[in-house]
């Protein structure tokens, strides 16, 4: 079983950035679609964006698009989601998998919290 490390997240206030990684170990992170999800109390985990091996990049939702960037370096085995603009409604915990599945591998999820 792959394990995926989350690191960054944390508190920051309206308008600002974050960047998010995900680093994965073992040797097969470059032939898989990765993901950021992110879940509220209350309710279901949703996906936010996703990347293919090769880098194309799919924003599930309008809201972020244009605000946040998925990125992934191969090599290091390592997925990013930097974050920009930030609003309140991004607080949430946000998780990466791979494979896009529940199946897949999760990280730990980190909070992410932005105050006004």
């Amino acid at each position: 079983q792959v394990q995926l490390v989350q690191s960054g997240g944390g508190l920051v206030q309206v308008g600002g950035s974050l960047r998010l990684s995900c680093a994965a170990s073992g040797s097969i992170f470059a032939t898989y679609d990765m993901g950021w999800y992110r879940q509220t109390p209350g309710k279901q985990r949703e996906l936010v964006a996703s990347i293919t091996p090769d880098g194309r990049t799919y924003y599930a939702d309008s809201v972020v698009r244009g605000r946040f960037t998925i990125s992934r370096d191969n090599p290091k085995n390592t997925l990013y989601l930097e974050m920009n603009s930030l609003k309140p409604e991004d607080t949430a915990v946000y998780y990466c998998n791979m494979g896009l599945r529940e199946t897949g591998s999760w990280g730990q999820g980190t909070q992410v919290t932005v105050s006004s």
